[in-house]
């Protein structure tokens, strides 16, 4: 299947950015929240916390993304939850999670939360923003702020110019979606965002985290992928630096180089076949470091003695199970 048309990645780049840049993220999706906040005293994300209100709800699968402790400008320590709701499917149920998350944390830490959620399905007027319910006389409700990101859909241009990094990434995002039936549409999106990427004044750092996130999101069949990073070899000759080949790509391609290697001793066909397997491996243990994190020795030693085929399947389970032992299930 071509990696266009494949189920593309959302779930952990999003993460992944959001932890990198928080304050960056809520004053482009919410910049109301934004201001009202002191990032100068700084953010504390409450992750450990969060899996114990998660798992204690009993809310299978459903899990909000980030749970942090912020101060306002009046010196109030509040707690932010933002759920990013980025597979793009429209929960009817989605309203009522955010009520039950809201009141979970609220009696688990007596103290204000603010619910943010931010939207990546494709209909405009699906707004799910409130949830509540009215019972003899009593009346229990939330609202909430909600950012759409096909609500920046019509305006590319600022997306573009906007040196917030969220910009880039909502456009990596649109053009994803866009993109998934054109190979040559999307790299033509991806070189542009890239290179757009490399303009930013930004340090070799936060370069190649966001690269990471463009890079994952936007997957490119091996034959584009190649070309792309001929590409950005290039950029880098023009601009002399050295970030993302020195580091990302050694990292993703090390395993089928590792493998053609050896093919010179036992056969060609055999030594590509091996590195594939080995480049594989090495993504998807990415992968799973992201989503679950460390690995233990026994999941190493899986991932890197398996073949092409079994990779794959564990691959395709990564972004719906909830725990490691599912991707590994009956395996």
């Amino acid at each position: 299947m071509p990696a266009s048309a494949a189920q593309d990645d959302y779930d952990s780049p999003w993460k992944e950015a959001v932890e990198h840049a928080f304050p960056e993220f809520i004053d482009f999706y919410f910049p109301d929240a934004g201001r009202q906040i002191d990032w100068a005293r700084g953010h504390r994300f409450l992750d450990k916390e969060l899996q114990q209100i998660v798992r204690d709800a009993a809310l299978g699968r459903r899990h909000v993304d980030k749970l942090a402790s912020v101060t306002t400008h009046a010196g109030e320590e509040d707690l932010l939850c933002v759920h990013i709701e980025v597979q793009g499917s429209m929960d009817p149920d989605f309203a009522r999670r955010m009520f039950v998350y809201n009141y979970r944390i609220y009696d688990s830490y007596d103290r204000p939360v603010a619910s943010l959620a931010v939207l990546a399905d494709d209909d405009p007027a699906w707004r799910p923003d409130r949830f509540g319910y009215e019972r003899l006389g009593c009346r229990h409700n939330l609202q909430f702020p909600v950012a759409k990101l096909v609500d920046h859909a019509a305006d590319e241009a600022a997306l573009l110019c906007n040196p917030n990094p969220f910009a880039l990434v909502t456009a990596a995002h649109l053009y994803t979606r866009r993109t998934r039936r054109s190979p040559i549409a999307r790299f033509d999106a991806k070189r542009r965002l890239v290179r757009l990427l490399y303009e930013r004044d930004w340090t070799r750092q936060r370069i190649l985290d966001f690269f990471s996130v463009l890079d994952w999101m936007m997957r490119l069949p091996r034959e584009f992928e190649q070309r792309l990073w001929q590409d950005i070899e290039n950029i880098e000759g023009e601009r002399k630096v050295k970030y993302v080949t020195s580091v990302e790509r050694l990292a993703i391609e090390r395993g089928l180089q590792k493998g053609m290697e050896q093919g010179l001793e036992i056969g060609i066909e055999k030594g590509i076949e091996q590195g594939r397997a080995q480049g594989s491996a090495s993504v998807l243990l990415r992968l799973l470091n992201r989503r679950f994190g460390p690995l233990s020795p026994d999941i190493i030693r899986r991932l890197s003695q398996s073949t092409p085929e079994q990779l794959e399947i564990w691959a395709e389970r990564v972004l719906e199970a909830r725990t490691i032992d599912e991707v590994f299930a009956g395996n």
